[in-house]
C-alpha cells in the first residue's frame, strides 16, 4: 500500500497551489500572533517552518484547518476558499490531515479503533473496509501489531505513528505537523521522523513544524523561517542553512545548530 494521497475527487486544476494564505493575521485580543502572511504550497511540496518558540509556527499550522480562525486575509485549500462553518468546513477539514505534539488518541479505545472513528463517522466508509486500511496503514507505520493495544500501552514514538495513521486514513490532500516530536524521549524521535519521511518520499503535501533541523535541511522543499509572527525569509534548504539572509535568521542558526 503506497502512502501517497488519494484524493476523493479531482483537483480543481493541477497548476495552482493546493495551499494559499493571502495577507493572513491572527490576533488574540490585542496581541497579533500572525502578520501579513503569505505563502503558497504547491502538490506534493514538503515546506518546514522553523523559528523560536512564540514566533507563530503552531498558530499558522491551526489556521490552515480553521482550528484557529484568522482574524484578517484569506485562505484556500486547492482553490476553494476556507468554508466558515457547518457542514462544507467539516468535509474541507477533513482534507486537511493534522498530527499534533500531543498525540490526541482517544485513550478508551484501542489503536484500531482510533484509526478507523473518523472514516466510518464522517465519511461513511463501511466498517469492515475502514478496518482493512487501518490495518494497512497500521502496517506501514510499523506498528501493525499493536492494533488492538490501548495508546497507554503504547512507547511515546508509537502513539505518534498511531496518530499519523489515524490521520492518513482520511486520505487527505495535505499533512500538517505541529511538532510531532517535541513530546518524545530522543531515542523515539527517529521512528517517528522515519514515518515522514516515507511520506514525503510518497509525495504527500507536507507543511511541518518542527525544531528538528536535520529533517528541515534534508527532507524539506522549501524552509519557511518566522519570527514574531512574521515570515522573515523563505528559501530552498540548501540555500537557507548555508547561507540565510537574514540577520536574524543567522543568529537563531548559530544557536539551534551549535547545540
Amino acid at each position: 500500500m503506497s502512502l501517497a494521497p488519494q484524493a476523493s475527487a479531482p483537483p480543481a486544476s493541477t497548476s495552482q497551489p493546493l495551499i494559499v494564505l493571502d495577507k493572513v493575521c491572527k490576533s488574540f485580543g490585542s496581541h497579533e500572533v500572525l502578520h501579513d502572511i503569505d505563502l503558497t504550497v504547491d502538490r506534493g511540496e514538503v515546506v518546514v517552518v522553523i523559528g523560536p518558540s512564540g514566533s507563530g509556527k503552531s498558530t499558522l499550522c491551526r489556521c490552515i484547518n480553521r482550528m484557529e480562525v484568522a482574524s484578517s486575509g484569506s485562505i484556500t485549500l486547492d482553490g476553494v476558499p476556507l468554508p466558515q462553518e457547518g457542514r462544507a468546513l467539516a468535509r474541507l477539514r477533513a482534507q486537511v490531515g493534522m498530527v499534533f505534539q500531543s498525540f490526541n488518541l482517544f485513550s478508551h479505545r484501542n489503536v484500531l479503533d482510533n484509526v478507523t472513528l473518523a472514516p466510518i463517522k464522517v465519511r461513511g466508509i463501511p466498517r469492515k473496509q475502514a478496518e482493512a486500511t487501518a490495518r494497512e496503514l497500521l502496517d506501514r507505520v510499523g506498528i501493525g501489531d499493536k492494533a488492538d493495544q490501548l495508546p497507554a500501552q503504547l512507547s511515546g514514538g508509537q502513539q505518534q505513528r498511531a496518530a499519523i495513521a489515524r490521520a492518513l486514513a482520511m486520505e487527505p490532500k495535505v499533512m500538517l505537523f505541529d511538532e510531532p516530536t517535541s513530546a518524545l524521549d530522543p531515542e523515539m524521535i527517529n521512528e517517528v521522523l522515519d514515518v515522514m519521511r516515507e511520506l514525503a518520499a510518497s509525495g504527500m503535501t507536507m507543511v511541518v513544524v518542527t525544531h528538528e533541523m536535520g529533517f528541515a535541511r534534508t527532507v524539506a522543499n522549501r524552509v519557511v523561517f518566522m519570527d514574531g509572527g512574521r515570515i522573515v525569509e523563505t528559501a530552498p534548504p540548501e540555500e537557507f542553512f548555508a547561507n540565510p539572509k537574514s540577520e536574524r535568521a543567522r543568529d537563531f542558526l548559530g544557536k539551534v545548530l551549535s547545540h
